[in-house]
């Protein structure tokens, strides 16, 4: 990318914005373009579970804004983007504009994934993405003072059942897991069961909805073990899915988020990067296997390193190797993890409240519960265990050599040596120049007595 040239960026939450703030840090002087689907500037998503679900925090507390200078950005809110072009390098926006890019940051994150047979037209059935969703979730919590129910015994599960017990509120968490963010080991998923009866939020484990029930105060659901529950209001957090539809027909591979090389190019496209959670990539402390992931620091460290790569260019730019580490507080109780817990076969104790992740032998990822201290130290020891592997940079592609019509000396040079014997290069060569300089015509030279298939051929380059 070079200064006067137009950067797009596509999403504007954390990961646009860090995108965008990393562009002016390296002094890039050209245009950028944010764009998001949001009437809003990016705010601070977890809190939507948390304190703006809880009335601890207004709308206007979580924006981002504050924390950056101006970095001279053109804001396009509203604004979904229908298309991507990467043959002409085009974006496509509702009502036919289209915009040209130089250079593309595709940073569009995730959106909840929907429960089958949920009556998502019933405004007490809500997701948690955005500020819009929590207030809708107070709104419900305000006009009924029946319970609240949310299914996913996922981080955003249990951050909005923790949310509601802390504003007193009755709550119970439905999953079809054993236990609460199991994935996590033994150890976190204990300890969070023990948290949340200490603090009286029901649990409703290994259970799914049979039923729903929408009467004209509440919603009811059935569940397969025959529990029935009446809510205010119903949050269903059971995982997302890529927000990459707008890529659709683009050549990009979308099968589950964006593959890309481990530089966040995405693949099959020189100057289109990806950030965040849609990002499919290779990080090479773990293996060469494309993977995503769906953190709120992942996000920030990926959106500055393909802004930088991005800047730099494809032969330039340097892999993607973070350590991934994401931590959330549940009832005033630190949760923390670090590496890549998803990929291990086994689980070890490591000491009192942290558990190891292992994969063939070797430690792979990390969890704690209410161990914030020790947890520093373990992290800097799976950093030193994992270390990312060192960097050879691609060699530059040599100068192109301009084709030449090669020489009658050189020519001959190429001819094999069972057809040498018999032929004098230079006495045809001084004859040639003779009879040419003397404008008569040229004496027959004899010709080898070999058979015409058994002549060299010569392939010749062909221009336009």
């Amino acid at each position: 990318m070079a200064d006067g040239d137009r950067i797009v960026i596509v999403g504007a939450g954390v990961a646009g914005l860090r995108a965008a703030e990393r562009l002016r840090e390296l002094n890039f002087d050209g245009e950028i373009v944010l764009i998001g689907d949001e009437a809003r500037r990016p705010y601070h998503r977890p809190m939507i579970s948390k304190a703006l679900v809880m009335g601890t925090e207004r709308p206007s507390d979580v924006g981002l804004s504050h924390y950056l200078p101006d970095l001279d950005v053109h804001w396009r809110l509203g604004a979904r983007v229908m298309h991507l072009d990467t043959v002409e390098r085009v974006v496509h926006l509702p009502g036919g504009e289209s915009l040209w890019y130089d250079g593309l940051i595709a940073a569009t994150g995730v959106y909840p994934r929907h429960l089958p047979g949920a009556p998502r037209h019933d405004p007490r059935v809500r997701i948690l993405r955005t500020v819009e969703d929590s207030m809708a979730v107070r709104r419900c919590l305000h006009a009924s003072k029946k319970p609240a129910v949310v299914i996913g015994a996922g981080l955003i599960g249990n951050e909005f059942a923790a949310s509601m017990r802390h504003i007193g509120r009755d709550v119970t968490l439905v999953g079809h897991a054993k236990a609460p963010l199991h994935r996590f080991g033994d150890r976190v998923s204990s300890g969070i069961v023990e948290a949340h009866h200490e603090h009286r939020a029901k649990l409703a484990m290994k259970s799914e909805v049979r039923h729903w029930i929408s009467t004209k105060d509440t919603v009811g659901l059935h569940l397969t073990n025959n529990q029935l529950l009446v809510a205010s209001v119903v949050v269903l957090a059971i995982g997302s899915v890529p927000s990459v539809d707008w890529m659709r027909g683009s050549g990009l591979d979308i099968s589950d988020g964006v593959l890309c090389d481990a530089k966040l190019f995405a693949e099959g496209a020189s100057d289109v990067v990806v950030a965040g959670d849609i990002a499919r990539w290779p990080n090479l402390r773990f293996d060469e296997t494309p993977r995503r992931v769906e953190h709120w620091i992942n996000a920030v460290e990926s959106a500055r390193h393909a802004a930088e790569n991005l800047l730099m260019g494809h032969s330039s730019a340097k892999p993607f190797t973070p350590l991934p580490r994401a931590w959330s507080t549940l009832y005033d109780t630190r949760l923390q993890m670090c590496g890549m817990p998803s990929l291990a076969e086994d689980t070890v104790s490591l000491a009192d409240g942290i558990t190891g992740f292992i994969r063939d032998g070797r430690l792979v990822g990390i969890s704690s519960w209410d161990k914030p201290r020790a947890m520093l130290d373990w992290m800097a020891e799976l950093d030193r265990r994992l270390p990312a592997p060192d960097y050879v940079p691609e060699p530059e592609p040599a100068p192109a050599v301009p084709e030449v019509e090669p020489s009658p000396a050189a020519l001959s040079a190429e001819v094999p040596p069972e057809f040498e014997s018999g032929f004098d290069q230079q006495a045809f060569e001084r004859e040639f120049a003779s009879e040419f300089a003397n404008d008569i015509p040229t004496t027959a030279f004899p010709a080898q007595s070999l058979p015409v298939a058994a002549l060299p051929t010569m392939a010749i380059p062909m221009g336009r």
